[in-house]
């Protein structure tokens, strides 16, 4: 049985996830504040976070700072009332795995859920992953190109991945959105693009090819 910590300090919000997800078959842990969260995770082993940013103490972006930044690399969902592309890019370059805006519909972040604990259990499937000079290494989250250390965020890490797994295939912007963000619908911002862009200055500007009205393809 997978083990989810939600933290979250409305009662209201807590109570209705941590019931939803024991009915759904988890065993869930529920704490108020990033203090609290902090020596919980570092103490007891989880599955999956669900993260609010606006804590009272230490907010949401300063636990999952204080989480990656000691090597832990348990999902982490981000819930929160806050919805500007600002706020949902600096989560995702700090290390969260997905980010759910407030007000939200239990289905929703359930398949959310299901979806980063499925992507947990089989990324170590294939541990090492390299084409034509682009090498990642799924356990030590690590990446080179032509045998250069490079540094990638967390989401950066896994569109690398995604595009590693399927070398030289056209992946579509929904797609990606499926894999990599968790979205089963496109919700309308150009995150893939901005994520595009972000990884060709690091792997190369050549190494991902547009294919105009498709997507993308990562190429030699």
């Amino acid at each position: 049985m997978s083990r989810i910590l939600i933290v979250e300090d409305e009662e209201r919000i807590a109570g209705f996830v941590g019931k939803g997800l024991r009915a759904a078959g988890y065993a869930v842990e529920i704490v108020g504040t990033g203090e609290e969260a902090t020596a919980l995770v570092q103490r007891t082993g989880f599955d999956l976070v669900i993260l609010d940013v606006g804590l009272p103490g230490i907010d949401g972006f300063a636990v999952l700072e204080t989480l990656r930044g000691s090597g832990d690399h348990v999902p982490v969902i981000m819930l929160t009332a806050r919805g500007s592309l600002e706020d949902t890019v600096r989560g995702l370059e700090d290390g969260a795995d997905d980010y759910v805006v407030k007000p939200f519909r239990f289905d929703e972040l359930l398949a959310r859920v299901r979806v980063r604990l499925r992507d947990a259990s089989t990324s170590t499937d294939t541990l090492a992953l390299s084409f034509l000079g682009i090498s990642v290494d799924v356990r030590t989250r690590r990446a080179t190109v032509d045998g250069r250390e490079v540094d990638l965020s967390a989401r950066e890490f896994a569109l690398a991945e995604e595009f590693l797994r399927h070398p030289d295939q056209v992946l579509s912007r929904e797609q990606l959105l499926n894999r990599v963000w968790g979205y089963d619908f496109d919700p309308g911002s150009n995150v893939v693009d901005v994520y595009v862009r972000y990884l060709r200055a690091k792997l190369g500007e050549g190494r991902i090819q547009t294919v105009r009205g498709m997507g993308y393809r990562l190429v030699g």
